[in-house]
């Protein structure tokens, strides 16, 4: 397996490396324990704190990443703005907009909570699980995205009719269409109804 940022180790403020822990929880979202990054996502996976997060550009539009080849989990696939998990203790929306500046290195200009999804989506390519309590947040973005090559191969903005038409020929994350469908109020209450979403 690559070593990338998703894998690796991050340093703690005493130097030595710590591996990636995620918050597990319980079915109400209440935080149950910790465990390892790669651990929480094998078969049959264990249910810990995720986000998703759902940027628009001042048309309305979506932006849409495809996450880089090199990842572990779902690479090349496209899916929503950004998706992560917080680390324990983290805020989701702290985590929700840290990790969409360090992905795409923008800053929403506007970011608010859209509720939460509980879903299980294993993913046939890699054999992992998403086992996830999910908080999803919708936003602006008026900055154009500068993404890390590690982490995102690459970015576009879709109307909902290029995303069904991409939809229908690209290969997407096993857990957009949930997501999306779970944001879906916050979206169209963000967007208006011109936006069609």
């Amino acid at each position: 397996m690559p070593i990338t940022p998703a894998t690796a180790t991050h340093s703690s403020s005493s130097g030595t490396a710590d591996a990636i822990l995620l918050e597990l929880v319980d079915e109400n979202g209440v935080t149950i324990g910790t465990a390892e990054k790669l651990s929480a996502h094998q078969p049959p996976g264990r249910l810990h704190r995720a986000f998703s997060v759902f940027l628009f550009d001042e048309r309305g539009r979506l932006l849409l990443q495809q996450r880089a080849l090199g990842k572990y989990h779902s690479p090349g696939v496209w899916s929503n703005t950004c998706c992560g998990h917080p680390y324990p203790g983290e805020a989701p929306f702290a985590a929700a907009a840290r990790r969409t500046f360090e992905e795409l290195g923008v800053s929403p200009s506007l970011l608010a909570e859209a509720g939460t999804v509980r879903y299980n989506h294993p993913d046939p390519a890699s054999g992992l699980v998403e086992q996830e309590y999910n908080h999803l947040f919708v936003g602006l973005v008026q900055a154009a995205p500068r993404p890390d090559p590690e982490e995102v191969a690459q970015t576009v903005f879709v109307s909902p009719a290029e995303l069904a038409e991409r939809h229908a020929k690209d290969t997407f994350s096993a857990w957009f269409m949930t997501v999306l469908d779970a944001a879906r109020p916050a979206v169209r209450e963000l967007t208006g109804p011109s936006a069609g979403w």
